[in-house]
């Protein structure tokens, strides 16, 4: 057994008959696989604290004197932007052999843009920087977009089913320890006092964990898959997807919704689940309107946010092998709940947001929310490389992910109108939405494998 083989079966806990249905070249490369994708998720992940749309580019925005207005649009514009532009790239993307060179791209992309985007938190100032740092996420969220296509498709190919979800489980763990330690670093260094020049440090730190994770990823083994060229979406072994020859993104991405009933389904609970990720600026939001924010400060959040990334990325990966929408229908269930009890424990007479247990109530609400959102967020990862294969699977996430830019747009819009009025309203919008979508992931239908080998019965579609 070779070191790899050891530290692989210490961190993972591998199912052999899965591994057995690989072609004897993938299973002989399974452990260093693993790991290779294990160090550059994480490298990833870890690089994405640096550009935290909640809490680090607001910060930044204040400190360089941008006007609010732009402010808004951080959100939208990593969160959409990575996510719109899928459907159009698959019909590129399929023609590639070894998909690992996408997702090499798209990490070299964002490394790119966090690099301009520190250049300019050290030079510019006003709405000349806003803006020059908005320009700069829009192509960060291009590369993002890159690898969240690539990313399902090698890992579906180089990681058998059962131990997907602990990969990204163990990726997520990894970087929360890293967010406790620029959490700590960041109170340590001035916490609300932080200056320009500290923010640029922080992001050139932030390009260099992505060139690192570009280059762990070039090294991953992934087995050729057949490039696409001018079959018809739907044709072949490996069903639909997008492809030059249709006559437009928008009619396949329609057709598969329409015909695909797993998809369909799919589509619609994601949608739902938007109570773990677009709760947490709200509770921002209400904790420095009642005097929390100068007690956490910005370390204070990355800290939480860290603090739940390490407990519940190993927790959820092994509950996402065993059944994915079961872990998606209980974190979202958790997640409205918590929404809704800190907006009846907010609206006490009496309660006092800038006393210590006022701020321990904002701050533990935000860690309850980012554990959950890493629960949400493990699970959907893992169902959707366990529910399609090959080039489906492509499909399933470029159109899915472009279909949610336009929930996320749609669904954020609502919230944020509410939040216009009271952004109590706009917490139990989300928390109603939240159980909606956790009741209809039950009925979803069951592919984890564990699950499966547990005689649990799958779920009809």
């Amino acid at each position: 057994m070779t070191t790899a083989d050891r530290v692989y079966s210490r961190l993972v806990t591998r199912s052999d008959d899965a591994e057995h249905e690989l072609p004897e070249p993938v299973r002989r490369d399974l452990p260093r696989n693993g790991l290779r994708l294990v160090a550059a998720n994480t490298l990833q992940s870890s690089g994405d604290q640096t550009v935290n749309a909640s809490t680090v580019l607001p910060w930044l925005f204040h400190v360089l004197g941008v006007p609010a207005a732009l402010v808004g649009l951080l959100v939208p514009i990593r969160e959409s932007g990575s996510m719109l532009p899928q459907a159009f790239l698959t019909p590129l993307v399929v023609r590639v052999r070894h998909r690992k060179w996408v997702f090499v791209t798209g990490a070299a992309v964002q490394a790119a843009s966090v690099a301009v985007m520190a250049v300019i938190a050290a030079l510019g100032r006003g709405t000349a920087a806003g803006v020059g740092i908005l320009a700069a996420l829009v192509v960060f969220s291009l590369g993002r977009c890159l690898c969240s296509i690539a990313s399902k498709d090698v890992q579906g190919r180089t990681i058998p089913s059962g131990e997907r979800g602990q990969i990204v489980g163990l990726a997520t763990s990894a970087a929360g320890l890293v967010a406790i330690t620029l959490g700590v670093l960041i109170r340590l260094l001035g916490g609300e006092d932080l200056d320009h020049t500290a923010l640029a440090i922080l992001l050139a730190v932030g390009a260099l964990l992505w060139a690192l994770s570009a280059s762990v990823y070039a090294r991953v083994r992934e087995p050729a898959g057949e490039a696409r060229d001018t079959d018809e979406p739907g044709s072949g072994a490996d069903g639909p997807a997008s492809d030059e020859s249709s006559p437009s993104w928008f009619a396949d991405a329609a057709r598969l919704f329409r015909e695909d009933a797993t998809f369909r389904r799919f589509i619609s609970v994601r949608g739902l689940l938007l109570v773990s990720s677009l709760s947490p600026p709200f509770i921002v939001t209400l904790s420095i309107a009642s005097g929390t924010g100068a007690l956490a400060g910005l370390g204070g959040f990355i800290l939480a946010s860290g603090v739940a990334s390490l407990i519940g990325g190993r927790i959820f990966g092994r509950m996402a092998d065993r059944s994915s929408r079961l872990l998606m229908a209980g974190a979202a269930t958790a997640a409205s709940i918590v929404a809704v009890a800190l907006v009846l424990i907010e609206s006490i007479p009496g309660f006092d947001g800038g006393s210590l247990l006022g701020a321990a109530v904002f701050v533990g609400a935000y860690f309850l929310l980012t554990l959950l959102h890493a629960g949400v967020r493990v699970g959907r990862k893992t169902y959707v490389v366990d529910v399609a294969k090959g080039d489906t699977r492509t499909a399933y996430v470029a159109v899915g992910n472009t279909m949610m830019g336009v929930i996320l747009l749609v669904v954020g819009g609502v919230s944020s109108a509410l939040a216009a009025v009271s952004v109590d309203w706009a917490l139990v919008f989300l928390a109603v939405l939240g159980l909606i979508g956790a009741a209809s992931a039950i009925s979803m239908p069951e592919v984890s494998r564990g699950a499966q080998a547990s005689g649990s019965k799958p779920t009809t579609s």
